[in-house]
């Protein structure tokens, strides 16, 4: 197992984050059923204020350039994230179009 953890912003807008936090009490079966497919095992996302942080447990064989292949290929996926854009903010550093930013480790007890 692989261990991968991201960050992004929300929108500083306590209604904007209410309303992202809904729809992740309910995240559609599709969206589940393509995170598993794509390799990942577990995943869990945490937030204070508008930042948020994600932790993900995948097979030893997952790759990001293959799930983003998986993700251009599924309607379902893509208006998940068409969806979930309004209420994201890109980090200042992230690269153009890019919303979760991997996070470098740098400790481990």
């Amino acid at each position: 197992m692989k261990r991968y953890c991201l960050t992004l912003d929300l929108k500083d807008d306590p209604k904007i984050i209410a309303e992202y936090e809904r729809y992740h009490r309910n995240v559609w079966p599709e969206i589940k059923k393509s995170i598993s497919d794509s390799g990942i095992r577990d995943l869990e996302i945490y937030r204070i204020n508008d930042r948020m942080f994600m932790i993900m447990e995948t097979e030893d064989n997952f790759s990001f350039d293959k799930k983003s292949q998986m993700d251009s290929n599924n309607p379902k996926v893509k208006e998940w994230e068409e969806l979930m854009s309004n209420f994201q903010k890109a980090l200042p550093f992230a690269k153009p179009g890019e919303k979760w930013v991997l996070m470098d480790r740098i400790f481990k007890l």
